[in-house]
């Protein structure tokens, strides 16, 4: 069974490119969300396997998001995705309970290593 995952970035561009890595691959997108605050919104709507998190969004950025996400549901994979290969950021990603962080631009087979790695 296709693994179901939540895009969420603000950048409608960048959830086209991560929505057709992923398509090519046998994921189902189940989701898309525009900032942190709509993502926790559909995390709680579609209960995906996963979700692929942009760190730098309005209203409520990535870091915020997969806190709220990891407060309502301990079990939940997330991979952040930012421009910024910023250290402290990864850290904090990673502390906050990201399973990957993935730099932009994306390479696809590294979207994808990241993906496998977290759901299987």
């Amino acid at each position: 069974m296709a693994k179901n995952i939540l895009i969420c970035d603000d950048a409608a561009f960048m959830r086209m490119m991560i929505k057709d890595i992923l398509t090519k691959n046998g994921y189902n997108v189940a989701g898309e969300a525009e900032n942190g605050a709509k993502a926790v919104e559909k995390y709680n709507e579609v209960k995906p396997d996963l979700v692929m998190m942009d760190i730098t969004m309005p209203e409520m950025d990535g870091i915020q998001a997969l806190k709220k996400i990891k407060e309502m549901d301990p079990g939940a994979s997330v991979i952040m995705c930012s421009a910024m290969g910023q250290q402290a950021m990864v850290i904090e990603s990673i502390q906050s309970g990201a399973k990957d962080f993935i730099v932009k631009p994306f390479q696809a087979d590294r979207v994808i290593e990241a993906v496998k790695k977290a759901v299987g």
